[in-house]
């Protein structure tokens, strides 16, 4: 079939691992081709479905001290002896603990922005990628009320080149929240909107890895946390982030 070949690297395309010329390339066909975005579709949820069940066995901090006490309060066989596996135990726990602060802390953020990309290309690989239509904010913006819990602006886009095609809700840390799309010149650009206080990453103003397929920026608002995404150039990212800005 024509799609196989496609079909063979649809995993490395969703890790972002091929080259920026293929990349769009890869973004079109996977636009067009119905066959290739259920599947682009299905792979990322199993994708998100693997990050979630990851986390849901993290160790708690309750549990780290449970393991703690008891091995404190076991009885020492010889000093010698207690002293080594007390040792051990103990680089044990510091290692493991700064490892996870570390990791914690890192790759929280890299996740968030995994997660944000992964949204992005299953909303544009889905058959109905928004659940109202429209062109107007004014049709858009209501449309969310009692559905999120919290309100935001949509900017005016007259005098610009920006379109918007509708918007839709969505999760990111089982947290509801707001997902337009708009359009630029044939690109498609994802707006996100979430309460800040409910992300478990802290987050830095656009701390995004160089290996990101896509252009992304991101900034905190009057208590709102705020990613714009798409293939579009950087400069229209930047453009649109600045008109919701504006409009908050």
């Amino acid at each position: 079939m024509v799609c196989e070949s496609w079909k063979a690297k649809l995993d490395t395309y969703l890790d972002g691992e091929i080259p920026e010329g293929e990349m769009r390339t890869f973004d079109a066909h996977v636009r067009s081709c119905p066959s290739c975005s259920g599947d682009a579709l299905t792979r990322v949820q199993m994708k998100r479905s693997i990050q979630a069940a990851g986390r849901r066995y993290t160790p708690s901090a309750e549990f780290r001290k449970r393991m703690q006490q008891k091995i404190a309060s076991r009885p020492r066989r010889s000093f010698g002896l207690g002293w080594t596996f007390a040792a051990a135990a103990a680089a044990i726990i510091v290692v493991g603990t700064l490892t996870s602060v570390y990791l914690g802390t890192r790759s929280g953020k890299d996740q968030v922005f995994s997660e944000i990309a992964d949204l992005h290309v299953a909303t544009l690989a889905s058959s109905s990628p928004v659940d109202v239509i429209s062109t107007d904010r004014h049709t858009v913006k209501p449309w969310f009320q009692g559905k999120i819990p919290f309100a935001f602006n949509l900017p005016e886009l007259q005098n610009s080149e920006f379109s918007l095609l509708g918007g839709r809700m969505t999760y990111l840390d089982q947290t509801p929240g707001a997902h337009l799309i708009y359009d630029v010149r044939k690109h498609h650009i994802s707006v996100f909107v979430f309460q800040e206080r409910s992300l478990a990453a802290r987050l830095d103003e656009n701390p995004v890895s160089k290996k990101q397929p896509f252009n992304v920026e991101t900034w905190s608002q009057a208590g709102l946390r705020y990613f714009v995404i798409g293939d579009a150039s950087a400069a229209d990212i930047d453009s649109l982030a600045k008109l919701f800005k504006t409009a908050s």
